[in-house]
C-alpha cells in the first residue's frame, strides 16, 4: 500500500464497504458521541467520516487529536445506517473505522478556524493565509482561478494563437501608473523596472513577424489599492494581432471571454450581444466608463427644461459655460420616503443634495410632486416625464453643474437606485464595449495636456487629427465593461513613427525624449512595422466576478493587504547594509 493513501477523501463509496484503506488529510472536525469519536478527515478533494471507539487499538491516540492535525489513518470501510447517510457529500454513505494512526504534523492552537463560516479580520486571514486557504470557499476560489486560466489557454490556442513570454526585468515605461524600480548592481545608479504590462514587447513581437501572440502575463504597478485592484501585481490575458482593425480584435476576444463566463458562471445568464457605447455616451448615460448594464436606468440631459425656470439654483447654474442638468429616472421610486433617502445619499457624497420629482395620482391624471415640481410648474414637469418615459409611481432625481464634478456621484446614485428598487438583474453578466476614448486630457489646475489612456494608440484620423485641438482627438482605444467592472483594455496601436512622435509631442515629450525612452520601438518602426492591435483581460477581476465576490483578494492566493504589505512574509522589509553597499544605495530616514 502507498505510504500515505490508497484513496483521497472524496473517493470512497458504498462499493468500497469491507475494503482496507489508507487516508491522509487534516482533522476537520471532531465529535464525541458518548465515548465514540467521529472525525471528519479533509483533504483537497473532499471529506470522509472516520469512526473510532474503545475497541480500536489506537483509541487513546485518537482522543488526543485536535483540529487541523495532519494525520494518516488505516482502517476498514463500513456502510452508514440509512438514517445517518449524508447526501451532501460523495462519501456520505460510508465511514472508516480507524485501526491505525500516524500523526504526520501536529497543529498548534489555531489563530483562525478552518471549519465553519466564522468571519475573521482580513489582517488575520492574510497573516495566516496558509490556514485561510484551507477553508472550503478559498479552496473553491483558487481551483476556479486555475481552471479559468487553463480554459483561457485552450481557447487561445484553438484560435491559432501561440504563447510567448516577455521580459520581467525591463525599462521604465509610461503606462498610467507608478513603476516598481529595481536597482542594478552591475550598473550603479541605474534602475530597471518591473513591467506595468508587456505593451512594448508585444508590439515588437508583431514587428518581428509573429502574427498572433498571447500570454498569461504578470504585471506590476505601484498603485493605491481598491477592493477590485491589487496594489502591487496582477495577471492578465495579454494578446496582440497583426493586420487587424478594431472589430477584428472584438471578434477574436468575445468568444473567449463569453465562453469562460458560460463555462464557469454557475448558471447565470451571459449576454451574447455586446453593445458598442462611446466614452461620451457612457459618461452621460451611466456616469462611468464601466457601466453596469444589468441596471436598465439611463441618465439624460434635461438642461433645456430648467433654463429660465422658476428653480433659480439650476437656472442660474445653466448660465455658466460647461454646465448641465442631468436626470436619473427611478421607475417605481415615487415615494417621498425613498426620495428623501436618495437626497441624504447625495449629501453623504459631499453634494448639497439631489433634487427630485415624483409622480402620483392627481385630479386630472398623473400629477408631479416634490419641491422641484412646485418651482418649475406643470408644463415643464410633464415635458420631463415624457422625455424620461416615466409614469405614476415613478420618480426622477436631478444633479447639476459641470459634469466632471457631479458625474461620479450621479453614477453611484444610479447604481443605488437600481439596487434598492430591485431593477438590477443580479443573476446575469452584461457586457459592453466602451469605444472612442479621448486620446488626451487636461489637468484641471495647470491645463497641462497628457495622455488619458494608452499612449501607444493610433489616433482616429491619423496625423491630420493631431493638428487640431488635442482634447478633440479620439483614439482607437476600447475597454470592455461587465457588471460595473473594467475587464479588458486595448487599442489599435500607433505603428507609424511620425504619428507616434507627434502624439507624444502633444503630451509634452519632445522627439529626443521619445527616442531615448522608447528607443526599441522607435528603431523597430523604421523597418516595416505592420498595423496591429490587441487587448488585455484582467484575470483576477474575471475570477472575482465568477466567484461572486467584490474583493479581489478573495481570488488571489497570496495577496498584499491594502497597505501593500505581505504580513505573512513580512514584505516590504529593510535591506541589509551589505545589500545596500553592493547596490551603491543609501536609505534616507523619513523625518
Amino acid at each position: 500500500m502507498h505510504a500515505y493513501r490508497s484513496h483521497t477523501c472524496a473517493d470512497l463509496t458504498k462499493s468500497n464497504v469491507g475494503d482496507a484503506v489508507r487516508l491522509s488529510g487534516w482533522v476537520h472536525r471532531i465529535r464525541d458521541h458518548g465515548g465514540v469519536l467521529f472525525i471528519d478527515l479533509r483533504d483537497h478533494y473532499g471529506v470522509t467520516q472516520l469512526l473510532c471507539d474503545p475497541d480500536s487499538p489506537v483509541f487513546a491516540q485518537v482522543e488526543k487529536l485536535r483540529s487541523e492535525y495532519c494525520i494518516r489513518i488505516d482502517g476498514s470501510v463500513k456502510a452508514r445506517d440509512d438514517s445517518l447517510i449524508n447526501a451532501k457529500i460523495p462519501t456520505g454513505e460510508v465511514e472508516v473505522f480507524i485501526r491505525d494512526l500516524e500523526v504526520l504534523g501536529p497543529s498548534a492552537e489555531l489563530p483562525l478556524m478552518v471549519f465553519g463560516d466564522q468571519e475573521y479580520p482580513e489582517e488575520t486571514r492574510l497573516r495566516y493565509r496558509y490556514l485561510d486557504l484551507r477553508r472550503e470557499a478559498m479552496q473553491h476560489n483558487m481551483t476556479l482561478r486555475s481552471d479559468v486560466v487553463a480554459s483561457m489557454r485552450r481557447r487561445m490556442w484553438d484560435k491559432g494563437f501561440r504563447e510567448y513570454q516577455t521580459p520581467i526585468i525591463t525599462a521604465s515605461s509610461p503606462e498610467g501608473a507608478r513603476d516598481f524600480l529595481v536597482p542594478s548592481r552591475q550598473h550603479p545608479g541605474k534602475f530597471y523596472a518591473l513591467p506595468q504590462a508587456p505593451q512594448q514587447f508585444k508590439q515588437l513581437i508583431m514587428v518581428s513577424g509573429f502574427d498572433k501572440y498571447f500570454q498569461i502575463a504578470p504585471c506590476f504597478r505601484d498603485e493605491d489599492p481598491r477592493a477590485d485592484r491589487s496594489p502591487t501585481d496582477f495577471y492578465q490575458l495579454d494578446l496582440e494581432m497583426s493586420f487587424v482593425e478594431q472589430q477584428d480584435v472584438f471578434d477574436t476576444i468575445q468568444p473567449v471571454v463569453q465562453g469562460i463566463f458560460e463555462e464557469f458562471g454557475q448558471g447565470a445568464a451571459v449576454d451574447a450581444h455586446w453593445p458598442h457605447i462611446s466614452y461620451r455616451d457612457a459618461a452621460l448615460w451611466y456616469g462611468t466608463d464601466k457601466p453596469d448594464l444589468r441596471n436598465p436606468i439611463k441618465m439624460q440631459d434635461v438642461s433645456d427644461h430648467f433654463r429660465g425656470s422658476g428653480f433659480a439654483i439650476f437656472a442660474k447654474l445653466l448660465e455658466q459655460d460647461g454646465t448641465e442638468i442631468r436626470a436619473i429616472p427611478a421607475p417605481t421610486g415615487g415615494s417621498r420616503k425613498f426620495c428623501d433617502r436618495m437626497n441624504a445619499f447625495a449629501q453623504k457624497e459631499g453634494l448639497p443634495g439631489m433634487g427630485y420629482i415624483f409622480w402620483r395620482d392627481g385630479e386630472n391624471g398623473v400629477e408631479a410632486a416634490g419641491p422641484l415640481a412646485k418651482n418649475i410648474g406643470p408644463e415643464r414637469t410633464e415635458a420631463i416625464r415624457l422625455q424620461l418615459g416615466l409614469g405614476k409611481g415613478d420618480a426622477a432625481f436631478f444633479l447639476g453643474g459641470k459634469p466632471s464634478v457631479f458625474e461620479r456621484v450621479a453614477g453611484k446614485a444610479r447604481t443605488v437606485i437600481g439596487d434598492e428598487l430591485g431593477l438590477t438583474d443580479q443573476n446575469r453578466f452584461a457586457f459592453a464595449w466602451i469605444v472612442d476614448f479621448p486620446m488626451y486630457e487636461a489637468d484641471e489646475e495647470s491645463g497641462k495636456i497628457d495622455f488619458s489612456h494608452n499612449p501607444f494608440s493610433m489616433p482616429q484620423g491619423g496625423l491630420e487629427a493631431l493638428n487640431g485641438d488635442p482634447l478633440n482627438v479620439l483614439g482607437y482605444q476600447y475597454d470592455l465593461s461587465c457588471n460595473g467592472y473594467e475587464l479588458i483594455s486595448g487599442a489599435i496601436r500607433n505603428h507609424k513613427l511620425d504619428i507616434m512622435i507627434k502624439a507624444f509631442e502633444l503630451a509634452g515629450y519632445d522627439e529626443a525624449e521619445v527616442r531615448k525612452r522608447f528607443g526599441g520601438m522607435v528603431n523597430a518602426f523604421q523597418y516595416g512595422a505592420p498595423p496591429h492591435g490587441g487587448c488585455a483581460a484582467g484575470i483576477d477581476r474575471i475570477v472575482m466576478l465568477l466567484a461572486d465576490t467584490a474583493n479581489i483578494r478573495e481570488v488571489i492566493m497570496f495577496p498584499m493587504n491594502q497597505r501593500a504589505e505581505d504580513l505573512m512574509m513580512n514584505a516590504p522589509s529593510d535591506p541589509t547594509s551589505d545589500q545596500l553597499m553592493e547596490l551603491g544605495l543609501r536609505v534616507i530616514p523619513q523625518e
